[in-house]
Formats: C-alpha cells, sequence, structure tokens
C-alpha cells in the first residue's frame, strides 16, 4: 500500500513538472523569432480573407465547427479586423477587433467581448495574443483567459490555435486556418 501511495505521489509529480515546463502555455515568441516568413499583420492581417476552423470542448471532443468572412484594413499603426462567424449550428457572430502596432512588433488589441486590452507580439513567422474573453450570455457569459497562436506558412495561409482557461485549466480549444479570400 504504501508503495502504490509512493508511485501515485511520483507520478503526479512528474506530472506536474511536464506541466510547468512543455506543452502549448510554455511556448514564447523568442523561440519562433529565427523563423521565416516573418509575420507582419499589418500585411497578413489586410484585405478579404476566409476562415475555418473547429473548436474542441474540455474533453477534446469539436464542440463546433465554424467558418468566417473577415476584413482588415490599415492605416499606419492602426487597423481594424472584422469578423463574421457562422457556426455549423446556424448562430452567427460578429466581431471587430482594433489593432495597434508597436515599433518592436508588440501590438494590442480591442473589441467589444474582449475584457481590457489584448497584448500580442510578432516574432518571426509566429504572433501570439494573450486576453480575457466574455463569452455570449447565451454561452453562459464565462469569462476565459484565451492565448492565441498564429503560425504563418509560406503560402501566406495562417494556422491560429487557441486555448481557453478557466480557474487555470483548459476548457476549449480553437484551431483555424485564415487565408486571403
Amino acid at each position: 500500500m504504501e508503495l502504490l501511495l509512493l508511485f501515485l505521489i511520483l507520478l503526479i509529480v512528474i506530472a506536474i513538472i511536464y506541466h510547468a515546463r512543455a506543452g502549448f502555455h510554455t511556448q514564447r515568441p523568442y523561440h519562433y523569432a529565427d523563423t521565416t516568413p516573418a509575420i507582419d499583420i499589418r500585411r497578413h492581417l489586410c484585405g478579404p480573407m476566409l476562415c475555418d476552423g473547429v473548436i474542441y470542448g474540455p474533453f477534446g471532443r469539436v464542440s463546433s465547427r465554424f467558418t468566417a468572412r473577415m476584413e482588415g484594413t490599415w492605416d499606419g499603426a492602426s487597423g481594424t479586423l472584422s469578423e463574421a462567424f457562422r457556426y455549423s449550428s446556424g448562430k452567427t457572430q460578429d466581431r471587430e477587433w482594433h489593432l495597434r502596432v508597436g515599433n518592436d512588433g508588440a501590438f494590442t488589441a480591442t473589441a467589444d467581448d474582449i475584457i481590457g486590452t489584448a497584448q500580442g507580439q510578432q516574432s518571426g513567422a509566429t504572433l501570439r495574443m494573450t486576453y480575457r474573453l466574455r463569452l455570449p450570455a447565451d454561452a453562459g457569459g464565462h469569462v476565459l483567459s484565451v492565448t492565441d497562436w498564429m503560425y504563418l506558412l509560406d503560402n501566406g495561409t495562417l494556422v491560429n490555435r487557441s486555448v481557453m482557461r478557466k480557474f487555470g485549466l483548459p476548457v476549449a480549444q480553437l484551431i483555424a486556418t485564415m487565408r486571403p479570400a
């Protein structure tokens, strides 16, 4: 019995160390600094775009699928990204991001369902953005902490992976592609 308890404690310690040292949430922008092609959101989130994606629930099963039409416009360092989502359920959702890019690759973003200001960083062929998202009332109105990573492919397509957390625990994940229309 003592040996089993010791084994379980060891497994828990290994799981905690792995979680702290590996996985999606441990990525940092500098890990991708030397990757190409270099992303520039003023160029790669500009003009009409098409988006396709899936949302996974907390147990890893697809909970929703969607398509979206997006339109990015820029005036110098300030931009707007309009998104019009259509979910497989027939529900629709619109969002308008207001973005501001700094000289060092950092950027900020706001939208009506974002609490405060999203913080972002471009690095090599990637960008990371973190923010707090308030879900619509019909989805529970919960506030989730979101980490978005976008990875630029050679053909101009962006692959977006987002992990949404509540109380530090992952509750949903989004995988999407965005490409020029």
